[in-house]
C-alpha cells in the first residue's frame, strides 16, 4: 500500500484530455445521427421556426441543399416531414403522387444520386397523417372524434408504398396504431418493395416536449394524442410495444423523446436484436438553444453532453436537430 493510504487513483486516467479520449466508453460518429427536415409547399423562401432557434421550414430547393449538407457532414440519414398546402379529414396529400413528400424524397435522392464517395444519408420518410389532416390527429378519426385504428392503417399501408415508389429507403411509422408495422410490411412486400425498411416509432409518448415540433408542421391539432401515444408514467408498456413491433418485422426501433426516456431507452436496446433509435425531440433542442441563449449554459457542451447520454443509454441511431453540428464538432 502507498505511504498515502490510496491503493485505487481513478483520476489517473482523467488527467489529460489525450488519455480521456483513449479511455471514453461511449464515442459519437456522424454516421449514427439522423437530421430531420421540414419542407413545406409553397414556400419561396426558407421561414424560420420561432421555438427551434437555427431550424427552418425549407423551400423544396434549399431541401435538396440541406440534404446534399448532410451527405458532405457524413450524417448517417435525413428524415423528411412534409407539410401540404390544403389538408382534409383523410390526410390524402400524404400518399399523394405528386404530394410534397413525395416530392421531397424525389428531391433528396436526387441531391446525393451522383454520389460516390460512401457517405450518402439514408433517406428516410415519417410515414404518418398528423401533417396532412385538418384535424391534426394521426389517423382517421370515427364518428364519435375518436381515432378509429384499423382505418388508420390502410392508410398507412397506401402511405408507406407511396413513400417507398418515391424512393424512400426507410419508412417511419409514428403514429402509435396497433399492428401499424406488421400492415405497412404487408403493404410494401405485396407492392414488391421488399428491401425498404421500417423503423417503428415503437415507444412513443405523450410528451410536452413536442411542443415546438407543433410550429415546425404548422399541426391544426386540438386536443391531445394521450389514447394513442404513451403515458409518461409507463416503462413496462414501453418494453411491450417494442416487443410488438419487433413480433411484427420492425428493421428498427425508436424511443421517442430520448433525454425524459433514457430508462427506457436502456432497457429496449438490452432486449432488442435489431438497431435502435432515439429521437432527442424538439422541445430538448429549445430547451438547450433557450439557457444557452440566456448564457446560463455552456451549448457545445450541453449539447454533446445530451447526445452522448443518448448514445450511452443504448441508441445505435440519433435523430437530433444539431445533427450538422456535431458531425462537425466531433469530426
Amino acid at each position: 500500500m502507498s505511504t498515502s493510504g490510496i491503493v485505487y487513483r481513478p483520476r489517473r486516467l482523467r488527467a489529460t484530455p489525450g488519455l480521456r479520449r483513449l479511455v471514453a466508453e461511449t464515442r459519437l460518429h456522424p454516421a449514427d445521427l439522423v437530421l430531420p427536415l421540414f419542407v413545406k409547399e409553397g414556400l419561396t423562401e426558407p421561414v424560420p421556426i420561432a421555438s427551434m432557434p437555427g431550424q427552418v421550414q425549407h423551400t423544396e430547393e434549399t431541401l435538396g441543399k440541406a440534404v446534399a449538407a448532410a451527405a458532405d457532414a457524413g450524417i448517417g440519414g435525413v428524415m423528411l416531414f412534409g407539410i401540404p398546402a390544403r389538408r382534409d379529414a383523410t390526410g390524402s396529400q400524404g400518399d399523394a403522387e405528386n404530394g410534397i413528400l413525395q416530392r421531397a424524397i424525389r428531391i433528396a435522392r436526387h441531391a446525393v444520386a451522383d454520389r460516390t464517395d460512401g457517405r450518402t444519408p439514408v433517406i428516410m420518410a415519417d410515414t404518418c397523417l398528423d401533417e396532412f389532416t385538418d384535424h391534426g390527429h394521426c389517423g382517421v378519426l370515427a364518428s364519435d372524434g375518436t381515432v378509429d385504428n384499423d382505418a388508420t392503417l390502410d392508410r398507412y399501408g397506401s402511405l408507406a408504398v407511396a413513400q417507398a415508389r418515391a424512393g424512400a429507403e426507410v419508412v417511419a411509422p409514428s403514429g402509435m396504431m396497433d399492428g401499424q408495422v406488421a400492415m405497412i410490411r404487408d403493404a410494401l412486400d405485396d407492392a414488391g418493395y421488399l428491401d425498404v425498411s421500417i423503423l417503428a416509432y415503437s415507444a412513443k409518448y405523450a410528451s410536452a416536449f413536442y411542443g415546438p415540433f407543433r410550429e415546425a408542421v404548422d399541426s391544426t391539432l386540438k386536443g391531445d394524442r394521450r389514447t394513442y401515444q404513451m403515458d409518461s408514467a409507463n416503462s413496462r408498456e414501453g418494453l411491450r410495444e417494442a416487443d410488438l413491433d419487433l413480433a411484427e418485422g420492425a428493421d428498427m426501433v425508436m424511443v421517442k423523446p430520448a433525454g425524459s426516456y433514457l430508462d427506457v431507452l436502456r432497457s429496449v436496446a438490452d432486449r432488442s436484436d435489431v438497431p435502435v433509435a432515439a429521437y432527442q425531440v424538439s422541445g430538448e433542442y429549445a430547451m438547450i438553444e433557450a439557457a444557452a441563449a440566456n448564457g446560463w449554459i455552456d451549448r457545445k457542451g450541453a449539447v454533446l453532453e445530451s447526445v452522448t447520454s443518448i448514445k450511452r443509454a443504448g441508441a445505435d441511431v440519433i435523430l437530433t436537430y444539431w445533427a450538422l453540428e456535431i458531425a462537425e464538432w466531433i469530426k
